[in-house]
């Protein structure tokens, strides 16, 4: 299986970037896992709700650009659906398991993601309904596909 993560922002903390690493390796024996950073877009602290509106389709431009047609997109929303980790594990377990090799998940910017990049997702998944930053979110995601892989291959992993 093929897992791309296309994130807008730079990780900057290195401590995130240490746990990321850490099960970026220990994917690699199930999976090859990429990580696509994107720029944010500058904008000011303060927008009008049009210019939040632009800020997330110049994003989402640059997001839709490194997306595969035969690919099959989750996108990261707080209004997604929720997953225990079984759950997330089954999910995948039948992507792969009727061909859908090339499965991309989706974090957005600080504003989210735009109504183009949420219509191209074939799914949409919510790990809380807190907002959590789009650099820690990385590091969430890559643990619970991971820990997916562990489920599915009956491997014991920390409940």
């Amino acid at each position: 299986m093929n897992i791309s993560i296309i994130t807008v922002g730079k990780l900057k903390e290195k401590y995130l970037k240490l746990g990321i690493d850490e099960y970026l390796k220990r994917l690699s024996a199930y999976a090859k896992v990429d990580i696509i950073e994107l720029p944010d877009e500058k904008a000011p602290e303060v927008l009008s709700e049009n210019e939040m509106q632009q800020v997330k389709a110049k994003e989402g431009d640059r997001i839709l650009a490194k997306i595969q047609a035969d690919a099959h997109v989750i996108a990261l929303a707080i209004e997604g659906k929720m997953k225990t980790s079984e759950e997330l594990a089954e999910r995948l377990d039948h992507l792969a398991t009727y061909g859908k090799s090339k499965i991309v998940f989706v974090i957005g910017g600080s504003l989210g993601l735009s109504d183009d990049v949420m219509k191209r997702a074939d799914e949409s998944l919510s790990f809380s309904k807190m907002t959590f930053p789009h650099q820690l979110m990385r590091l969430i995601l890559v643990e619970q596909v991971y820990r997916a892989f562990r489920i599915n291959r009956g491997e014991p992993y920390h409940k």
